[in-house]
């Protein structure tokens, strides 16, 4: 496990960047944490990194949008936040998108489970710590900002695991590439 701590919407850009770098297509990663945690942020950094020039949103109510990258190479980016059992995801077939040329990005993976060898990038609120810049809130969670929180989001924490053999042997150009952010 790789432990990391970003203080900025532009680490967590950063950090995305690093791993999108060294993904290649077939891998599925998987982004956890609570609403607010910067899934999305981390999305963006992720895809921007990879070429995607149009607006990342959170494919909440779509559930899957795709980016292509080139004549090959596509960016799925899914959120199961919405779906309850491993049917519903076994129905979205993102092994499949992984399959035929796809990096698949997935907010919400850990909830359901079942996504088969994948990295999970596990964010976490550190409210010990303050953020240099805004971390993009969830758009699910409005709640703070209704109620005229504006004191912004902490720092983030960042736990990075490997389930199954496929990052093995990228884990060590993972973790030169993560070095500046290891908590």
């Amino acid at each position: 496990m790789l432990s990391l701590r970003v203080a900025s919407l532009a680490d967590t850009h950063a950090v995305a960047a690093a791993i999108a770098a060294l993904a290649r297509p077939g891998d599925t990663i998987v982004l956890a944490g609570e609403m607010g945690a910067g899934k999305t942020a981390f999305a963006q950094g992720f895809g921007a990194a990879l070429g995607v020039t149009e607006p990342i949103t959170s494919p909440t109510f779509t559930l899957v949008h795709s980016y292509p990258l080139g004549p090959r190479r596509t960016l799925h980016h899914a959120d199961l936040y919405r779906l309850d059992s491993t049917a519903d995801v076994a129905d979205l077939a993102l092994d499949e998108l992984a399959e035929f040329g796809g990096i698949v990005l997935v907010e919400w993976g850990d909830v359901v489970g079942g996504l088969g060898e994948h990295l999970e990038v596990r964010l976490t609120i550190d409210s010990a710590h303050d953020l240099d810049d805004d971390l993009d809130r969830d758009p699910r969670d409005e709640a703070s900002d209704e109620a005229g929180d504006e004191a912004g989001p902490s720092a983030r924490e960042i736990e990075i695991t490997a389930s199954g053999s496929t990052w093995a042997g990228r884990w060590e150009r993972l973790a030169t590439a993560l070095a500046r952010w290891r908590a």
